[in-house]
């Protein structure tokens, strides 16, 4: 009876380990889009009023585990019944992958023009607030569901023809983590300038070393924004190739003599034009008709 019950507990641990190995290997694969989802999240979550940005990232959090807690029993569903399935909706997400990478390109080169509406915050009553705080909430959340389809499917894609048991396990943890490094890394950086100013008022002497780390925060919080959206950018063009490069035979074998990395942004690059035309064709022909 002992020796059996330590034997389950060896080949738990033996299990976990196995877990642990896997884990890191699917968050690896993800990281490219948990990039993303930071520098989308970084810019939703910003541009409130001080008090409310920590409740608005809370709520956005909060959405983020439903969506998570929606699309995994549906992932191991497919894993289970039709794990082809899995490796379509992984190379269809990799083309959607590929054209919003593209389009960021497209739109900072190419600038669309948009209509500026000017808001004046103090002529909002605190109800008009609220609705807008609602409206940017939902939208961040929208964006989310897309994201972790892609960061779900990819962690299942690394450990398909395991155990169901153990697909739950990696993808699980790997989920978890993604939500909870994203949005705590997300809410340091909202409050980067909060605690830039707390650290200036502190400071008795204006040049002092507390003070210049102060400044130091508040000046970096915008570029620290901009540079997470390149850095996301390019990372979905990446994620997208290197999601084309290892599921579809051909392109495994094309450009071999070319260092994997860049043949996966190639990839990414030529299959992300592809959809940008193929939407905007569409798109005319829409308004025509």
């Amino acid at each position: 009876m002992a020796s059996g019950f330590f034997a389950l507990l060896d080949d738990i641990a033996a299990l976990m380990d196995d877990v642990v190995v896997m884990g890191k290997i699917s968050t690896k694969k993800t990281a490219g889009i948990l990039g993303d989802d930071l520098a989308v999240n970084a810019e939703k979550a910003t541009g409130f009023v001080s008090s409310r940005e920590l409740p608005v990232l809370w709520a956005i959090t909060k959405g983020s585990l439903l969506n998570k807690l929606i699309i995994l029993p549906i992932a191991f569903l497919l894993s289970s019944f039709f794990p082809l399935g899995v490796i379509l909706v992984l190379v269809l997400g990799g083309v959607y992958l590929a054209y919003e990478g593209v389009e960021k390109i497209v739109e900072f080169f190419v600038p669309h023009q948009h209509e500026t509406v000017e808001i004046k915050k103090d002529a909002l009553s605190e109800e008009e607030v609220l609705q807008l705080e609602k409206a940017k909430i939902k939208s961040a959340i929208v964006t989310d569901f897309i994201l972790s389809v892609e960061i779900v499917i990819i962690a299942l894609g690394t450990v398909l023809g395991k155990p169901i048991l153990f697909q739950i396990l990696v993808v699980s943890i790997v989920a978890i983590i993604a939500t909870i490094g994203v949005y705590g890394i997300v809410a340091m950086i909202v409050r980067m300038d909060d605690l830039g100013y707390r650290l200036i008022k502190t400071s008795k002497n204006p040049k002092g070393i507390l003070a210049m780390i102060g400044q130091f925060l508040v000046q970096a919080l915008p570029w620290v924004i901009k540079s997470l959206s390149v850095i996301g950018t390019v990372a979905l063009i990446l994620v997208a190739g290197g999601i084309f490069t290892h599921n579809i035979n051909f392109l495994h074998h094309f450009m071999e003599a070319v260092p994997a990395f860049v043949k996966d942004f190639i990839v990414g690059l030529l299959v992300g034009f592809v959809a940008l035309l193929g939407v905007l064709l569409f798109k005319r022909v829409f308004k025509k008709h």
